[in-house]
């Protein structure tokens, strides 16, 4: 017996070399996770005074929550409301926003400390020293949960002074939705061999949730409907900040966190380093993989079909909604402006659909972000090396993916544009010109990430925090009526604004000669450097 426990690992060896690992989490993301908390803050914590102008007396602020329970499609957008208090109003505009930020901050921290490490080999060298089986796993989680619970300790405090109890109840809400997704990215991480499909099918059941709470948003305007409570985002929203604060709802998110753990920590202990329980089916050695643009399509597909279809669903739900949105803030000048600065001055609706168009505009951003550094991905895992040890040039594999990256963000801006058709059920000639022409700024975004991967690799993944800045500024900017200077920081500040206002060619043809720069130095410092071994 005695050597039956000599031989069965004890609990705490499983943990060994956790703090360590936590430390070195929290060092590598020193950077990335304080962005992705200080925008998420900014966002939340800007929008009581953004609502006090727009909505300053108590009469205002009914008469916007009589509006909403009879508007089901703004309700699929932001949900319903509970209260005509500022904090509640608050949490009704940006909780599920801040709530979808918060999980893809945590799927992003956990994959990156689980399964990027183990395709990188450092977790095989990790695990050859004094390093438990579920170390890493713990790592992982335990800094998701530390910026989490950063995220809510901030809000808790910003948003004290409109009633305490509501503060905290949003804030741990808005992190509870970070945790299950963070635990969720944990189980996937033990079930397939990629980071990048781990990445793409967590986000994949987000949206899904983001759907599932919208259909269920239109359907009731008490967040009653079953298809709201199948869903973490409606969690959040029946948590009821600053409205008779549900406390009882936050045990759902520790319910789900605790079981989805439980899962991942069971699975992790059952496989080895590097492997997966849903191995990934071998592909063919020859025919579509005869170049090196087809193994980037093989790649990156999965990724630009999600996309497709999520920009395509955006349209036509954002499209659908048009007509309710400026009937909502047709009598509210201070609304009535906002719109008009993130869309121009060309009539309610044109500058509604405008300031969406680009709201998605801003966010093809993070998918050429994404699509470029795969690039990066590629090169420090080690399968960069095979490819461009056969009679492959550095830049015939870079143009593989880059002409996924750009094509394919070209690709979903078109797909938007149908998508608000659709919806919206006429003008698809301006539509889509409105879509396409935000393509010069995304490309310009595109650009300086090739050009942090060609010249400062181990700054590659600062292009995400450009990506970030770029789109809080073209979020909170317009609301808060920030300097022009700021907004001009953006590129996408200077694009026309269609539909509906003129187009305007100088600074389209000068962002795409930006882009064409910035790119071409990227391929110019990728030529002469040395590629990470």
């Amino acid at each position: 017996m005695t050597a039956v426990t000599a031989l069965r690992p004890s609990g705490h060896r499983h943990l060994a070399g956790t703090g360590t690992l936590l430390r070195f989490a929290l060092r590598r993301d020193r950077a990335m996770i304080p962005i992705w908390i200080g925008v998420n803050a900014l966002m939340v914590l800007s929008m009581p005074n953004t609502l006090k102008g727009l909505y300053g007396t108590p009469a205002e602020r009914a008469d916007l929550v009589r509006q909403m329970e009879t508007n089901p499609s703004l309700r699929a957008m932001v949900g319903p409301v509970f209260d005509d208090s500022l904090g509640a109003l608050t949490a009704w505009r940006v909780g599920v926003y801040a709530g979808a930020l918060a999980a893809v901050m945590s799927l992003l921290v956990v994959v990156r400390h689980t399964r990027d490490e183990e395709e990188s080999g450092r977790q095989e060298l990790l695990a050859s020293g004094m390093v438990g089986r579920r170390a890493s796993l713990t790592a992982a989680l335990l800094t998701a949960a530390v910026a989490n619970a950063v995220l809510a300790l901030l809000l808790a405090a910003g948003l004290a002074g409109h009633g305490g109890a509501g503060a905290l109840a949003l804030g741990l809400g808005i992190a509870g939705v970070g945790m299950v997704f963070a635990t969720m990215a944990a189980i996937v991480a033990q079930l397939t061999e990629s980071a990048r499909l781990v990445r793409g099918l967590t986000a994949g059941v987000l949206g899904a949730a983001f759907v599932l709470r919208a259909a269920g948003d239109s359907a009731t305007d008490d967040g009653s409907s079953v298809l709201t409570w199948l869903s973490p985002l409606g969690w959040l929203e029946n948590v009821r900040p600053y409205a008779a604060e549900r406390w009882w709802v936050l045990l759902l998110f520790a319910a789900a966190v605790a079981s989805q753990a439980a899962v991942a920590y069971t699975l992790a202990g059952r496989r080895d380093v590097g492997m997966s329980f849903l191995p990934t089916r071998p592909g063919p050695a020859t025919g579509r993989l005869g170049s090196a643009a087809a193994l980037a399509w093989r790649l990156q597909r999965g990724s630009v079909l999600g996309w497709s279809i999520g920009f395509f669903l955006a349209g036509v739900v954002y499209g659908g909604m048009t007509d309710g949105a400026a009937d909502l803030v047709g009598d509210n000048d201070n609304a009535r402006e906002i719109i008009q600065r993130m869309g121009g001055q060309s009539g309610i609706t044109d500058a509604f659909l405008s300031a969406m168009i680009g709201m998605l505009g801003l966010i093809a951003a993070l998918y050429i972000v994404a699509s470029v550094l795969r690039l990066h991905g590629e090169e420090t895992s080690g399968r960069a090396e095979p490819v461009l040890a056969n009679a492959v040039g550095r830049l015939r594999w870079t143009a593989g993916h880059l002409m996924i990256a750009f094509a394919g963000s070209a690709l979903i801006m078109l797909l938007a544009g149908l998508g608000f058709a659709v919806g919206y059920g006429e003008q698809i000639g301006p539509l889509l010109g409105a879509s396409l022409v935000q393509l010069p700024a995304v490309w310009v975004i595109g650009g300086l990430a090739v050009l942090l991967y060609g010249v400062l690799p181990r700054a590659a993944t600062a292009a995400w925090a450009v990506a970030g800045a770029v789109l809080l500024i073209g979020w909170v900017g317009p609301a808060l009526d920030v300097p022009q200077a700021v907004q001009d920081l953006s590129p996408f500040g200077h694009l026309p604004k269609l539909p509906g206002g003129g187009m305007e060619w100088g600074p389209v043809l000068a962002l795409l000669g930006l882009a064409a720069v910035l790119t071409a130095g990227g391929l110019a410092g990728l030529r002469r450097r040395d590629m990470t071994t």
